[in-house]
């Protein structure tokens, strides 16, 4: 064990290396194409000296700001060891405490807040969202550094909910901002900047417990240190003066030279734009099927995700995961690896075979989670959840694109809001049931047996379904044929 503790040392050392110099080139060529792109504009336009200039200096000063506080909003290394904090440093809390007296709170505030903070970020044009995410996290990381009862936990859960449920805005902000020619560009800018966040985190926090470097106090030290840099970012970010429905234009074509801030608040052309968008989209049957499944899979992955740390501290011997922000950071990398290959699939053109696949990895996840919660080996649990999200973020994806691809027009944060919405209500029920004491109170391993079972029912009706309607489908296109033939 301790030949292997140096190698994973030494392995970690060599991937954080790695790692900041992948960093340090993603970023250099941000900056090198962004330059390039100014310089082409600059030298073709023929409009007034300075306003395509600015126009691009304006879309890389948003582009790396929401990049950089993306990335510092999600390097937090405090989070693959919090449970192991709360058992130990913070209070010596039991587990039974920790999963069924304090983390049901952030389920339940996340749940309460998502439709109140998705309203509200469009009312107030999310930059205020933006910054109110970031004193969330600094009044998350204050409460676990400097309190010690469970009542106070479970106040920081209630932060917890707004820190997570202000995540909307980070991702509305860009589309609202920058124009549509840029989407793709600040879009894969900002996804990179956050699994940039996250993996860093956790291969630093496997590095600082892994060399003594830091206890688990100290790294929440850290984690609020980040939150305090994206808080002072936060607020270079320039104001958006439209939002998609309380203030819009509905002129397709506005004059040149209007200004921008003529947008005014409109509620009731807010309420028919939002009743457009739910009627056009949940009355097509393709958006609602994949809708359905992706909120389904979704209550599983952030059940597994959120009390994953009580599985492997059940598992691991003398009940210390030590290993955690490795397995965190490795299983970041390969579900970010999954979502950029399900990415390649034009998965709208053949939805039944995309359906029946990702059906039959769901059933192969949930048989991954039971699997990990009978060992008696935490690297078998370890490995098992890293090939859980490599798998399950291949999967996500897959279903997203063919929800997104049959959206109407800007509809689609809406949409994914209230598919989000009813994942979280989802969970919410299978957390009462199986978590809390009002339920079933399982043990961890036996908690991992349901939600493997959970994946495993999922699969198996949603393969049934796929095939029930492949032979549908097959038998009306016979018949049709034999009136032809007939005729």
């Amino acid at each position: 064990m301790g030949y292997l503790a140096l190698l994973i040392r030494a392995i970690s050392c060599r991937l954080a290396f790695v790692a900041l110099v992948t960093t340090l080139i993603s970023w250099r060529n941000i900056c090198r194409r962004s330059s390039l792109e100014l310089g082409a504009w600059s030298f073709h336009t023929h409009s007034p000296p300075g306003i395509a200039i600015y126009d691009m200096k304006s879309w890389l000063k948003i582009s790396l700001l929401l990049c950089t506080f993306g990335f510092f909003r999600e390097f937090r290394p405090s989070e693959p060891y919090v449970t192991e904090y709360l058992a130990s440093d913070y209070g010596n809390l039991t587990t039974d405490q920790i999963y069924q007296d304090v983390y049901p709170f952030g389920t339940y505030s996340v749940l309460a807040q998502l439709v109140i903070v998705f309203l509200i970020t469009d009312l107030v044009r999310y930059k205020p969202v933006i910054v109110l995410s970031a004193l969330a996290g600094i009044a998350l990381f204050s409460m676990l550094i400097w309190t010690e009862s469970v009542r106070m936990l479970q106040l920081a859960q209630v932060f917890f909910g707004t820190f997570t449920a202000a995540e909307v805005a980070y991702y509305t902000y860009m589309y609202a901002k920058v124009n549509k020619e840029q989407y793709q560009v600040v879009t894969g800018h900002t996804r990179a900047a956050i699994l940039s966040g996250k993996f860093l985190g956790g291969l630093f926090a496997q590095i600082l417990v892994s060399t003594d470097s830091m206890d688990y106090r100290q790294l929440h030290y850290l984690s609020l240190a980040t939150q305090l840099i994206s808080l002072a970012v936060s607020l270079f970010l320039p104001s958006v003066p439209r939002s998609l429905y309380f203030y819009t234009d509905f002129e397709k074509n506005p004059p040149p030279g209007r200004d921008e801030t003529a947008a005014k608040f409109s509620f009731p052309n807010a309420c028919r734009l939002l009743w457009y968008h739910l009627v056009s989209s949940y009355s097509n049957p393709v958006v609602l099927q994949w809708s359905i499944w992706w909120a389904l899979a979704t209550c599983g992955q952030v059940q597994v995700i959120s009390y994953i740390q009580f599985l492997w501290k059940e598992v691991a011997p003398n009940h210390l995961s030590v290993y955690n922000g490795g397995v965190e950071a490795v299983a970041t990398l390969l579900g970010a690896i999954g979502a950029i290959l399900a990415g390649l699939l034009n998965s709208n053109k053949r939805r039944r075979s995309y359906m029946t696949g990702i059906s039959i990895c769901a059933a192969a996840l949930g048989a991954l989670l039971i699997y990990a919660a009978r060992t008696e080996e935490i690297w078998v649990a370890y490995v098992n959840y890293v090939l859980f999200c490599a798998v399950f973020f291949f999967i996500i994806t897959v279903a997203g694109a063919v929800v997104a691809e049959n959206l109407v027009e800007d509809s689609f944060g809406l949409i994914f809001g209230i598919n989000t919405l009813v994942g979280l209500m989802l969970q919410t029920i299978l957390t009462i049931a199986v978590v809390e004491r009002v339920g079933f109170a399982l043990e961890p391993r036996d908690q991992y047996v349901v939600y493997g079972s959970y994946f495993l029912v999922l699969g198996g009706i949603s393969i049934i379904g796929s095939i029930c309607a492949k032979l549908f489908c097959t038998n009306n296109k016979a018949s049709a044929e034999n009136v032809v033939t007939l005729t």
